[in-house]
């Protein structure tokens, strides 16, 4: 009954992987006893690549999650010192974001957690399987984002 539903249905199926990858996630970072939720890790993960310093409003632009979102995250990994808001130079209410040796060594500790996730998920499709369903999907993207108004 559940794969005949989905038969055809793309959005469909696109919801209901994702909701598997995130509960598959928020599982596995539970079992596993890490200090982050996989929304925390995510936006760890995005200032770390991003050489540390980047804005709330650039991190809910890329990640797709309202201002209140981000503004929550960004208040829980401060409280657990794993990053610091250091105001901008300009005066107003804009900080910069900065990664801690403690967010560091958190984000070095569920890394390998992260590429084990992954490999799961991509587990039996090729890499060329991959680089079609990434362009497709970046298509359908393409497709939409001028179309959706959104509370970034």
């Amino acid at each position: 009954m559940y794969r005949e539903y989905l038969k055809g249905r793309i959005g469909a199926l696109i919801y209901i992987t994702g909701t598997f990858i995130r509960g598959l996630s928020t599982q596995t970072f539970t079992d596993r006893g890490f200090e982050l939720t996989p929304d925390q890790y995510v936006i760890l993960n995005l200032l770390l690549e991003n050489d540390e310093i980047m804005y709330q409003r650039q991190l809910a632009e890329i990640t797709l999650k309202d201002r209140a979102n981000i503004s929550r995250i960004i208040e829980i990994l401060e409280k657990k010192n794993i990053i610091k808001k250091i105001p901008d130079s300009n005066g107003r209410k804009i900080y910069k974001l900065i990664v801690t040796e403690k967010g560091k060594e958190l984000r070095d500790k569920v890394f390998p957690t992260d590429i084990e996730l992954r490999n799961m998920i991509t587990n039996n499709i090729s890499e060329e399987e991959l680089a079609i369903t990434f362009a497709t999907l970046e298509k359908m993207n393409m497709n939409i984002r001028d179309k959706v108004k959104l509370q970034i």
